[in-house]
């Protein structure tokens, strides 16, 4: 089955923001901990499931959740699925400058990021000490995108939560932070609540008209006025379509 991943913006400032940022940092230092024990490693099993088992003690020693620690695992196994894909050598990969933590198993309710009926999301967060929380994230959702999430809750789809920290800074000495929720949804589903064809509301109108040796393309208004035009010549051809 193929997926596909919509992304909703959001800030966060305070205790959220903390909570947040934590999790995010926990989750990296996970990542390159077992990043770094991978590379160690002269046979590597060959399932998502054996990776899981050979490997998540690592990350949940870090970050103490079963569901970000499987992320986690993932994650690196992703990074060395692609260097074998690519013919790049694993053991010289370093991970870039990032921020995020994730829930990579498909699942509903997602239990560490979960979709409310408002369209609010409820994520579990982890604090440096090890303690964990729950946080509410109240992302901006663009229209298109409202039906889509109405269907993953009555209809209870699966889904895969990830929240990614791409802003960092302070507001009225307060920490604040700017981020995405990204969901990743069946594209099958996402086809069918999604609007592919929408109402043209421009006030323009383009002509097109093809010909052996050109193609001529022109631009009128509402009242039928030209607006612009121009001529595509195919410089293969001559001026009666014969090649040259």
């Amino acid at each position: 089955m193929n997926y596909v991943t919509i992304k909703l913006p959001f800030n966060a400032n305070r205790d959220v923001a903390k909570e947040l940022l934590s999790t995010a940092w926990l989750f990296r230092i996970a990542t390159h901990r077992v990043l770094a024990v991978v590379k160690q490693q002269q046979i590597l099993p060959g399932t998502k499931v054996g990776w899981k088992g050979m490997f998540r003690s690592i990350a949940y020693g870090i970050v103490p959740n079963r569901r970000y620690a499987d992320g986690v695992v993932t994650l690196v196994m992703g990074v060395y699925e692609s260097c074998r894909a690519l013919d790049v050598n694993f053991r010289g990969v370093e991970l870039g400058d990032w921020l995020m933590f994730q829930q990579s198993e498909l699942e509903y309710p997602n239990r560490n990021i979960t979709l409310k009926p408002n369209h609010e999301f409820h994520v579990t967060t982890i604090k440096y000490n090890g303690t964990t929380s729950r946080v509410v994230i109240k992302p901006t959702i663009p229209r298109i995108y409202s039906e889509l999430l109405d269907t993953i809750l009555t209809g209870r789809v699966e889904y895969m939560g990830r929240v990614v920290i791409d802003g960092v800074g302070t507001r009225n000495n307060q920490l604040w932070l700017h981020g995405e929720i990204h969901i990743t949804v069946p594209l099958d589903m996402y086809y069918e609540h999604m609007s592919r064809h929408k109402r043209n509301g421009g006030k323009l109108f383009g002509g097109v008209d093809v010909n052996t040796d050109r193609i001529n393309l022109a631009i009128v208004d509402e009242e039928g006025g030209l607006r612009d035009y121009k001529t595509f010549w195919f410089s293969e051809v001559t001026t009666r379509g014969f090649p040259k």
